[in-house]
């Protein structure tokens, strides 16, 4: 599911890459998917919307394993049990599930309880179930652009390091629990090779660039307030975002060699992501 979303199509990418048969699902089927244009094997596309049960049950038909990633909202866990108990009902035998760090029943970032809720249903499915909590994503730096190319990067973290992990790792890593039947079962956490502060990074765009980059600190009612009315974002995931953020302060987080050991090389670096967006982040 998610085709055409971060992790979904670097999942694609990835099963493409491996030689491995993939349906693709997408609520806009007649539209390219990226990745797919000029590809040898051919890509089986279907209309599927979680809303949607009927074009679930005929997306799922004939499939032996899903992948559920959606984009975090407040239904999603109403979304993603409905897809779960949909997909045991088509005979789907294996899901792998885009979950998040500190999915636990009494964390303190409401999206990560949704998530927990979401393992606990897939839990007592009976599918087998692989579950992949990976930490932020690199990719999304880049809706820190505008504010960039203001010279300042906003939050709510101090110097607290933080673990960024690139989609494109997630992806392989989500590819490897799809076609290595050992890793079923499991739960892994994923992040980067290094976590890396605010601060930090506004450090390395400004070297990177040669524009200078600022990190102003926020107390965590301002920078809701801020993502609220100068970045536009509904409550819900202003919320988020600040819950995130203090979520690293209050469980200092350290990367692990989980991509290492599963893909058998390091992950991405926050530099090489930098670099490769250097336009993105220059004035």
């Amino acid at each position: 599911m998610g085709a055409t979303g971060a992790t979904g199509n670097a999942l694609l990418r990835s099963l493409l890459a491996l030689g491995a048969p993939v349906r693709a699902l997408t609520r806009a089927p007649h539209s390219p998917i990226p990745g797919t244009a000029g590809t040898h094997q051919p890509v089986d596309v279907r209309y599927a919307d979680a809303n949607d049960p009927h074009s679930l049950r005929a997306a799922f038909k004939g499939a032996d394993q899903l992948f559920l990633a959606m984009a975090n909202s407040p239904a999603q866990v109403t979304l993603e049990t409905r897809v779960i108990d949909i997909a045991a009902h088509a005979g789907i035998g294996h899901i792998v599930k885009i979950s998040a760090p500190a999915a636990e029943s009494d964390s303190p970032v409401a999206i990560s309880r949704g998530h927990h809720a979401v393992e606990d249903h897939l839990r007592g499915s009976g599918l087998t179930h692989t579950i992949l909590r990976p930490y932020a994503f690199m990719q999304n730096l880049l809706r820190l652009a505008p504010a960039v190319a203001q010279g300042v990067i906003l939050g709510t973290t101090g110097d607290a390091p933080c673990n960024h992990i690139d989609c494109r790792d997630i992806g392989d890593v989500a590819a490897a629990a799809l076609t290595r039947p050992h890793m079923a079962g499991g739960t892994y956490s994923l992040t980067g090779s290094e976590a890396v502060s605010y601060p930090e990074i506004a450090s390395r765009i400004s070297t990177l660039t040669g524009d200078q980059v600022r990190y102003v600190n926020l107390t965590p009612d301002e920078l809701r307030e801020n993502l609220v009315h100068h970045a536009h974002m509904p409550t819900w995931l202003a919320d988020h975002v600040t819950e995130i953020q203090q979520l690293a302060i209050t469980r200092p987080e350290t990367p692990n060699s989980t991509v290492t050991e599963i893909l058998g090389r390091p992950p991405r670096t926050l530099d090489a992501f930098l670099r490769e967006h250097r336009a993105d982040f220059s004035r």
